[in-house]
């Protein structure tokens, strides 16, 4: 596996990060119930099975399985911390307790530390806004955050779930006030929801974020699972699953590809993420596993690249309408020159010719 600078920092990530959002859950594969003991006991499988490929980028929450997938993780990296990158969250609520929620300085302080002792580490290399929560300031946020990368408790911060004009202006910010700035965005993109592609995905590149992916697989539609049973036109229904006809296009092409190619649907869905590279970084896709067999088979999507072709049947099947102000001012083929109002400017002294 090889390795990414995350945006603009210097840290180096693995080019597939692995979520754990599953780790700690009382579920096995067969959809069954299982012991805690048996769910650690997978879960410290499954990551030693990324580490293993060359995975160092793990991802986690507080709020993911009441706090048991941070413990997971924890104990897996105590033996060698330094080598992998611990990614967590902050906002959502762990109980009934609205103090206990939300962006605010005083449950970004509860919640890092909290994840800290969780996590057995002195120090959680990216700290995610897990959502904004539409109440608090901005400035709080950032100058909450900048504490704690400053008092060495967090060494990055990322926005999670957030809007576009949100991220740009906190980041302007930051770097106004010689805060620490956003170096990433977590967001949900994949063929089958790609509305990432109007603001979040531009701003990024134009501040150079970091992209990491969840849901790449789109909730498992992408795997084709639901395709293999006969669909129901009049309700939509994959086996059991709400679908749109643009969705089931989608799963078709990705199907009809990985048939060519004598490969797994998800190898196809995962590869083509891997291959956007029009946004100056890396994406890299959040992929999870609830056995060692789904993440040896997720990883082999590194060794498949798509043709130019392929990737752009994929791409034009899953466009998505891009709508105003994107539409008004590719259709019209607007450039500089011609919104310079009824004048041209010399490109050499930007006087007006």
């Amino acid at each position: 596996m090889r390795y990414k600078l995350f945006g603009r920092s210097g840290l180096r990530v693995s080019e597939l990060c692995l979520g754990t959002a599953g780790f700690g859950l009382n579920r096995a594969p067969s959809g069954e119930n299982a012991t805690d003991n048996e769910n650690e006991s997978r879960a410290q499988r499954i990551m030693q099975a990324f580490a293993e490929a060359g995975g160092n980028f793990l991802d986690t929450a507080d709020v993911y399985a009441d706090g048991a997938s941070e413990r997971i993780v924890g104990e897996f990296v105590r033996a060698d911390r330094d080598h992998f990158v611990i990614s967590t969250k902050y906002t959502q609520s762990m109980g009934r307790d609205l103090m206990k929620s939300g962006n605010s300085r005083k449950n970004m302080r509860r919640s890092v530390e909290a994840s800290l002792r969780r996590l057995g580490v002195e120090c959680i290399d990216i700290y995610w806004l897990h959502a904004w929560d539409f109440t608090t300031p901005m400035d709080e946020i950032l100058r909450g955050l900048d504490d704690l990368v400053s008092a060495g408790k967090v060494n990055y911060i990322g926005a999670s779930n957030v809007e576009a004009w949100r991220v740009s202006s906190a980041n302007t910010l930051a770097d106004l006030r010689g805060w620490a700035p956003f170096i990433g965005v977590q967001i949900a993109y994949s063929l089958v929801e790609r509305t990432a592609e109007r603001d979040l995905l531009p701003m990024a590149k134009e501040f150079d974020l970091g992209i990491t992916a969840y849901s790449p697989l789109g909730g498992g539609l992408l795997t084709g699972k639901y395709a293999n049973a006969a669909s129901n036109t009049e309700t939509g229904r994959w086996t059991g699953k709400d679908i749109s006809e643009r969705q089931r296009f989608i799963v078709e092409q990705v199907i009809a590809i990985a048939g060519e190619l004598a490969c797994s649907p998800s190898h196809v869905a995962l590869a083509w993420l891997r291959q956007q590279t029009q946004f100056r970084n890396a994406v890299i896709p959040v992929i999870g596993a609830r056995s060692t067999d789904q993440i040896a088979h997720n990883l082999q999507c590194l060794s498949l690249e798509l043709s130019k072709q392929h990737l752009q049947m994929l791409s034009e099947a899953s466009a998505v309408d891009m709508g105003y102000l994107h539409d008004f001012l590719t259709a019209r083929g607007f450039t500089a020159r011609d919104l310079s109002f009824g004048g041209q400017f010399d490109a050499v002294d930007n006087h007006r010719a």
